[in-house]
């Protein structure tokens, strides 16, 4: 049996942002702990023209989201960016996770290659075959946004590991 779009995005995305999820409750609970107010950890960068952590978060919230809706033929839902909190990241991040669970397999079939044109500021239309977009573009975006977010945590001390990034490993 050939790997499907379906089985190749489904469960690396869901991975991912359940991943993102308990890097989050890790960097509340322990700006908390040390007395800190959570927003910092919120406005965090790795360089002053790089992004906040809460903008990295919600762009990897939307590039898998978008990728489930493009891949699938559905419409992805819509989110505001209008998060100040961990809290309300969570949310997001579980609105996401429900919604690509929620999309069948069977809405991936002919998925390898459909047509996706992906709008970006910075390069304009973006087109690709269904496969290149989620092995060109989705995974490697989500992967370094939520590497971003795991690096802005662990620089300011939040005690996360490999594994906290990975998440459990192997068939159980």
């Amino acid at each position: 049996m050939s790997l499907t779009l379906h089985a190749a995005t489904t469960p690396s995305l869901t991975r991912a942002l359940t991943q993102v999820r308990h890097i989050l409750d890790k960097g509340e609970a322990h700006a908390r702990t040390q007395g800190w107010d959570p927003a910092v950890l919120l406005g965090m960068r790795l360089a002053p023209d790089m992004l906040p952590m809460l903008r990295q978060v919600q762009i990897v919230t939307d590039i898998a989201k978008n990728a489930v809706g493009r891949l699938s033929g559905s419409e992805a839902p819509k989110f505001e960016d209008v998060e100040t909190s961990f809290a309300e990241l969570d949310e997001r991040v579980r609105r996401a996770l429900e919604y690509i669970g929620a999309v069948p397999a069977s809405a991936f079939e002919g998925a390898e290659t459909r047509s996706i044109v992906v709008p970006t500021r910075a390069y304009g239309e973006l087109r690709f075959s269904g496969k290149g977009y989620l092995f060109e573009f989705v995974l490697p975006n989500v992967h370094f946004h939520s590497s971003i977010a795991y690096a802005l945590l662990r620089h300011a001390g939040v005690p996360l590991g490999k594994q906290d990034f990975l998440g459990p490993i192997g068939e159980a």
